[in-house]
């Protein structure tokens, strides 16, 4: 069985490729995959999805829109998946992956009927290792098989004591290596197979965000990063220095190298929501991070200050902020509390309202200046049965509230670890959704 994690990610990109060793398709699984392609092709032909296509432009670039749809499950997808497509077709591996990858797509076109656009689009990531910053955390528990997990932080108390202790002779530039004969191998066969059909594009997630206090939470503990803050301001900015400096070399050697991919196509950005915009260059070739989304958060923050916020976090999201063309800001955290800081985020596009903001304030805070990314609660899914009358209450405020302020608004629908083994849940959710636009906007 092919997993969620293994086969893609956010936006149906591929996360890590495929070694040499997989990098075949047989003549029966090519006929498998070609015949997919060509559903696609059909799909992808269809009137609504050059209207959708336009909605995210027109939406992106703070135009007036109806409020947008956008659902992935993340993890949920396994259920979902296992439920409407349980038996593969394909016997090769990476076939397998590829084919699962169109059910996805054939899933939010037929299925879902969200607002994300189907594209004749093939998209192909690349192989490749990432050296982190040279010191790893030892984690305790399985977090791939969905069990609670721990870590030992390798940068103890004694070493923050230790002021001989020079943390860039410890933390280390990423290094990336790129294995370009496996690339070229499966590229080819992406090409044999789906000329004609669709377009073989290039497509990576290096970084999902530059946040930045996940790694350093990953290197000391979550709750030593709290007191840090307090107990050695000093070091904390040093290491955060090494974090930007690192990320700066990573974009640089990424740049230099040919290795970033667009996202501002249909490509999930940020925390939520759909890259395609006019206002940056989808077909750069090569691509630069002034053609690309950046999405800064800091979740692990969530309960400092916004003084402290804007002491450790803040200068340095707006250093790397400053290299792309548009930036999304937020994930979980709520960010109305520490916005006077966060708006200050330059080209800031994107600003998460999740489920632990203040709606009303955000409201008020971005008007028709920014996306409102609005995050519905997974767990109103995780449920054999959804509440559709609490689910609408919800919807509706969130819809009365964000039209009075002429918002640029998105129903983001995602961590979906669960939806009680019913992908039901996540149909009629974006049934009720569409509805209750239609009854109050």
């Amino acid at each position: 069985m092919i997993t969620h994690e293994e086969a893609d990610s956010n936006g149906n990109i591929f996360f890590k490729g495929w070694p040499l060793e997989d990098a075949v398709v047989s003549e029966k699984d090519k006929k498998i995959l070609r015949d997919l392609a060509k559903k696609l092709s059909d799909l992808a032909a269809r009137p609504q999805e050059a209207e959708k296509i336009k909605l995210w432009k027109d939406h992106n670039s703070l135009q007036e829109t109806r409020p947008l749809l956008f659902f992935d499950a993340e993890h949920g997808w396994n259920e979902i998946l296992n439920a409407e497509y349980p038996e593969r077709k394909c016997e090769g591996r990476m076939a397998q992956i590829w084919e699962q990858w169109f059910y996805k797509e054939f899933l939010w076109a037929e299925k879902v009927k969200d607002d994300k656009p189907i594209m004749a689009r093939f998209y192909l990531p690349f192989f490749a290792t990432d050296s982190s910053w040279g010191i790893s955390k030892k984690i305790i528990g399985d977090a791939a098989n969905g069990e609670a997990y721990t870590w030992e932080h390798p940068i103890t108390e004694d070493m923050m004591e230790d002021e001989s202790l020079d943390f860039s002779t410890i933390i280390k530039t990423p290094q990336i290596h790129v294995d370009t004969e496996a690339v070229k191998r499966y590229t080819e066969i992406a090409h044999d197979v789906f000329d004609g059909i669709l377009e073989v594009r290039r497509r990576h997630w290096w970084f999902w965000s530059l946040g930045l206090t996940v790694e350093y939470a990953g290197l000391r503990g979550l709750d030593n990063m709290m007191t840090d803050f307090y107990d050695y301001p000093e070091r904390v900015h040093e290491i955060m220095k090494l974090f930007v400096k690192g990320h700066m070399a990573k974009l640089d050697y990424l740049e230099e190298h040919g290795l970033l991919t667009t996202n501002a196509d249909n490509c999930y950005v940020g925390s939520g929501g759909i890259g395609l915009t006019d206002e940056l260059n989808e077909n750069a070739d090569p691509v630069k991070t002034m053609d690309m989304w950046g999405l800064h958060e800091s979740q692990e923050t969530s309960e400092v200050s916004p003084e402290m916020f804007a002491e450790f976090v803040l200068p340095y999201h707006k250093i790397l902020a400053e290299r792309f063309g548009l930036n999304c800001c937020g994930c979980c955290e709520g960010l109305d509390k520490r916005w006077q800081y966060v708006r200050q985020i330059p080209r800031l596009r994107r600003v998460s309202v999740s489920q632990w903001a203040d709606m009303a304030a955000m409201s008020d805070y971005l008007k028709s200046d920014y996306v409102f990314s609005y995050k519905n609660s997974p767990t109103d899914l995780a449920v054999p049965q959804i509440d559709e009358e609490y689910i609408r209450k919800n919807l509706v405020k969130v819809l009365k509230k964000t039209r009075s302020n002429n918002n640029r608004v998105e129903f983001i629908m995602k961590d979906n670890h669960t939806l009680a083994n019913n992908p039901h849940n996540i149909y009629r959710w974006v049934e009720l959704a569409r509805e209750e636009i239609a009854n109050n906007w």
